[in-house]
């Protein structure tokens, strides 16, 4: 049996919490080498929960061996210490995005980009069971060449990497059009919890496209606390030259008749199932296209590709598998990302050419 990946976390928030809830849950894949935070008192708290080590000195990862160090800092620090890390031999999972404006990005590609191996990007939304087995029907050519995707889920670099996964652009220049728009919104459920008789309240949406020329295009659809809000659904559409995936439908042309089929998910736990609660594969015209690798371990679908990300950066660093998701692309993501939210404060189309992250 292949021993467990060994990381190490610097940070101790919310998304650090990540970490170490699909570490504790896969202990036989994965394993945390320790915890370096800031204060006392919260090492403290993830070392009684999660039964972790912990320290509050970088200096002492050396000590602890880790294979990758997984940094999840505030956005301001994350530039310099990924850069640290990386100029110190480290192989750095850096949460997204890698810095906070365009200048960070350049600066920090400057800095590092001779090491840019070194240094993957945490973008894990392509690895949810959703997405992953959308992205697997499109990539089977079943609705022909993708030219354009709506994507109403989630915000700024996270749906810009959606988009070009889904139309495979690449590292293709691309124009932002985007406007705001507010109005009231009920919203009762927030990142602290429900909300004790909810009103409307002024709520914002950013509509934007981002334009990639030869007829593909992003359409970008966010509201003010999309991911919690319980009232705002979800929706994927992805339109090719041969018909569309709407969520889990897809419609196209076979043998000269318009065909509907659904992707299917086999879920456990559900009206007399004793099997826990957990997705177990997705399906499509009777072909399993996606996997949870993870069964048993009773994860959410957000833990499930966290989970799946950091097996892949430790396969990667291990010389086992490929870059699941290189600098390059994090720094693209939140370079068009800012260009939409750019444009919808100016009223201006925001063009991105080439970087030196694209060369």
């Amino acid at each position: 049996m292949t021993d467990p990946i060994r990381f190490a976390a610097i940070g101790t928030g919310w998304r650090t919490e990540f970490f170490l809830r699909v570490a504790k849950a896969v202990p036989e894949q994965l394993q945390v080498a320790v915890v370096v935070g800031r204060t006392a008192s919260s090492i403290q708290r993830l070392a009684e929960q999660y039964g972790v080590a912990t320290s509050l000195d970088v200096a002492d990862l050396a000590s602890h061996a880790p294979e990758f160090v997984a940094a999840s800092v505030p956005w301001a620090a994350t530039p310099s210490l990924t850069a640290e890390l990386a100029e110190a031999g480290y192989h750095v999972y850096c949460e997204t995005p890698p810095a906070p404006d365009l200048a960070g990005l350049r600066a920090l590609w400057e800095r590092v980009g001779s090491r840019a191996e070194l240094i993957q990007i945490g973008e894990q939304y392509y690895r949810m069971p959703g997405h992953a087995a959308r992205l697997s029907v499109v990539r089977d050519g079943v609705i022909g060449r993708p030219n354009s995707v709506e994507i109403a889920s989630t915000h700024m670099y996270h749906a810009v990497a959606l988009i070009r996964d889904y139309l495979a652009v690449g590292m293709r220049p691309a124009v932002a059009r985007a406007s705001k728009f507010s109005a009231g919104l009920l919203d009762p459920l927030t990142f602290n919890g429900w909300v004790e008789n909810p009103v409307p309240q002024p709520r914002t949406s950013t509509v934007g496209t981002l334009d990639f020329g030869d007829g593909q295009y992003g359409l970008y659809n966010f509201v003010d606390n999309q991911w919690w809000n319980p009232l705002l659904s979800r929706r994927i559409a992805i339109r090719g030259s041969n018909g569309e995936i709407v969520d889990n439908t897809v419609l196209r042309l076979v043998d000269g008749d318009p065909v509907t089929s659904a992707i299917e998910y086999r879920r456990v736990g559900v009206d007399m199932s004793l099997e826990g609660n957990e997705v177990i594969h997705a399906s499509f015209d009777g072909k399993v296209i996606y996997r949870n690798q993870f069964r048993g371990s009773y994860l959410s679908e957000d833990d499930i590709a966290v989970a799946d990300h950091l097996v892949a950066m430790g396969k990667y660093v291990r010389g086992e598998g490929p870059a699941p998701y290189p600098l390059a692309d994090g720094c693209q993501d939140h370079a068009l990302a800012l260009a939409i939210e750019e444009s919808a404060t100016s009223g201006q189309p925001i063009p991105v050419q080439a970087e030196p992250w694209t060369n």
